[in-house]
């Protein structure tokens, strides 16, 4: 067999997939149907208004076929730096938004500027797991910094971590997979901590239209020299139902997308057309849609904290945007339970050893003891079978 690259083989397969390998083969039976909380996707396609609107640029608009500029269409950025600004009390200029295909890439875009084999990132746990694979691949070291029951990343410990190798602290809020907010008062103490040491501030947003409080989420935004630390991510695959049309973006500095486009180019060429023609259409005629969706969202989350209320030995450590973080009451390690709720309850969920590093890799014993439930896919109906079927629980 011809060579692997090394640092492709250090890191793990991808968690979906392989939780997808353990319901291969198996049967549900009607009365109780395999319930799958493992991904977080929207499982309905968009609104009608939308699905049409891309419809009829693949007829009427020729250009939707053809590349389009390596850092996202003009229009598209120009109205999430319109919005933006509004919407956070900022000023965000076109020149500092790029499109990419999807928040995936748009990660892996920005970190490709910022990190090399030998280099540090500060990722608090339990980390994105996508997050972790690539900077795996990368050769980047991913330096874990712990969280306790409260789910929530601590800026002085952050501080202890930071080395001369550290080249960014990442923070994903609302949070995957534990669905904590983090208060604005925690995310400009690590914008703060990330000025100060010369280190960037990579902040995914990626369920920010999920956020339980109204309004903006932080204030990062008003400061005028925002883009010499902060490097914002953003999906649009959940707020509109676009996960197979990857459309994601990046706010940064116009230096910074500089590098990024070099990235890219190389990569993709330019996001999707067709998504990116979607994603402008909904944030021009979407509103009052998307409000219905958050509120939809909340109820959900609602239930499912008053359902887990019921349960006895159960935890419920963070549950907000689409996830919630469970502290489970059995003896096994998380990643044996989940295999085992597999057959015992017609339940697809993650361990959290898909999150975190185990206590023999360094963790804090969290990973085997924790669970995360993405609940975007059930409604209210579903969710009291889901804490039903956890409440007859035997493992």
């Amino acid at each position: 067999m011809t060579p692997i690259n090394p640092t492709y083989t250090r890191t793990f397969a991808p968690p979906v997939m392989e939780a997808r390998r353990w319901i291969e083969g198996k049967t549900f039976s009607p009365e109780r149907p395999l319930i799958l909380l493992s991904q977080a996707a929207p499982v309905d396609p968009p609104p009608t208004a939308l699905a049409r609107a891309m419809a009829d640029a693949l007829i009427e608009n020729p250009a939707s076929h053809f590349y389009g500029p390596v850092l996202g269409m003009p229009e598209l950025r120009a109205e999430l730096a319109a919005q933006w600004s509004q919407a956070y009390g900022g000023a965000i200029t076109p020149a500092q938004v790029a499109v990419t295909a999807g928040c995936n890439q748009a990660f892996t875009a920005v970190m490709s500027t910022l990190a090399g084999a030998g280099d540090e990132v500060i990722v608090p746990l339990p980390f994105y797991f996508n997050h972790k694979m690539w900077l795996d691949m990368e050769g980047v070291a991913c330096v874990p910094l712990p969280t306790g029951d409260d789910l929530m990343p601590d800026p002085e410990r952050a501080a202890a971590l930071v080395t001369g190798r550290t080249r960014a602290i990442v923070l994903v809020s609302p949070n995957n997979p534990t669905g904590r907010e983090y208060p604005p008062e925690v995310l400009r103490a690590f914008f703060d901590l990330a000025r100060k040491r010369g280190v960037a501030l990579i902040l995914d947003e990626t369920y920010r239209d999920f956020h339980s409080q109204p309004g903006a989420p932080h204030g990062l935004f008003a400061d005028p020299d925002w883009d010499d630390t902060l490097i914002h991510l953003y999906s649009f695959s959940k707020a509109y139902r676009l996960t197979g049309h990857r459309v994601g973006a990046i706010m940064a500095s116009p230096a910074r997308l500089a590098e990024v486009e070099k990235f890219l180019d190389t990569v993709a060429i330019c996001p999707p057309q067709v998504g990116q023609i979607g994603a402008l259409w909904g944030m021009r005629n979407l509103k009052d849609w998307l409000a219905g969706e958050r509120a939809e969202i909340l109820a959900r989350r609602d239930a499912l904290v008053a359902g887990f209320q019921r349960l006895s030995g159960w935890e419920l450590m963070g549950c907000g945007a689409y996830f919630a973080y469970v502290r489970h009451p059995f003896a096994k390690d998380s990643d044996v339970v989940a295999r085992d709720m597999v057959d015992a309850a017609a339940l697809l969920v993650l361990p959290g050893t898909m999150f975190g590093p185990r206590k023999a890799e360094g963790g804090t014993g969290q990973a085997e003891a924790t669970l995360r439930i993405a609940f975007a896919n059930a409604d209210a109906g579903g969710l009291a079978e889901v804490v039903d079927r956890l409440a007859a629980l035997d493992l």
